[in-house]
């Protein structure tokens, strides 16, 4: 039988969205929100510049006809709405990797300011540096554990009949990685093991799904997947004090 309370876990992204703003928590939501509006820019551009040379060719093996050439404006648009899916389904990865070292540190501050206890006593970006190839490879873990398991779905969804339901087992594992995404990082904060905490989140699975579901949606809206990273990290760390707190003992 499902335990937890998926109605509680819905209320954490708006607490998340709320503790962003405050002044203590503002630079590390701001410092990796910059790093990737960068990246993804640089990435946007340098995309469009080859997709200009692709419809170029495309364009150069059609009849010379000025009607069938004025069409490169559908590919364009065409290019418009395949980037914006692509931003946003592959944001949320990319977002982490970037700002894992900052989100785990943003983790420590929230808590911090919920429960009034130092997570850490090595605070500040020495101890920032010190902690970012841990980090990192934390990350490394949450995609080797999505992979093999988003293929086996991409895999039934291929099977007649069977990939009616593929949808909705897409919009359940995408639910559940969200909240083991972001709840990984106050765990990390208290040395959990990944294999733990998928234990501790699978005990509460409904707080999970809960939790997961709203950070799933947002993370598929352009600009608002911006801001929406740091929030789940804020959100997933009061989940973690209120759901989770047999893990700090």
């Amino acid at each position: 039988m499902l335990k937890g309370n998926f109605f509680r876990g819905l209320g954490y992204l708006g607490e998340g969205f709320r503790l962003i703003r405050l002044p203590g928590l503002r630079l590390f939501v701001i410092i990796p929100l910059v790093l990737n509006i960068l990246l993804f820019g640089v990435m946007f551009y340098f995309m469009a510049e080859l997709f200009s040379v692709l419809i170029a060719g495309a364009m150069a093996w059609l009849p010379d006809w000025a009607w069938l050439q004025a069409l490169d404006w559908l590919f364009w648009l065409l290019y418009g709405v395949v980037i914006l899916l692509m931003l946003a389904y592959g944001f949320v990865i990319v977002a982490n990797l970037i700002g894992s070292p900052f989100y785990g540190y943003l983790a420590e501050l929230t808590e911090k300011h919920l429960t009034g206890q130092e997570v850490n006593p090595d605070e500040g970006w020495a101890a920032l540096l010190k902690d970012t190839p841990r980090i990192l490879w934390r990350e490394v873990q949450k995609i080797a554990y999505y992979l093999p398991r988003a293929l086996g779905l991409f895999i039934i969804g291929l099977i007649p009949v069977v990939n009616l339901v593929a949808a909705l087992l897409w919009f359940l594992f995408n639910s559940w990685m969200m909240a083991l995404q972001y709840v990984d990082y106050p765990a990390d904060n208290h040395k959990v093991s990944f294999a733990r905490l998928r234990r501790d989140l699978a005990a509460q699975r409904l707080s999970a799904l809960g939790f997961g579901l709203p950070v799933a949606l947002a993370a598929m809206v352009p600009v608002l997947n911006l801001v929406v990273v740091p929030a789940a990290v804020c959100g997933a760390t009061a989940y973690w004090v209120r759901e989770n707190t047999s893990n700090q003992q």
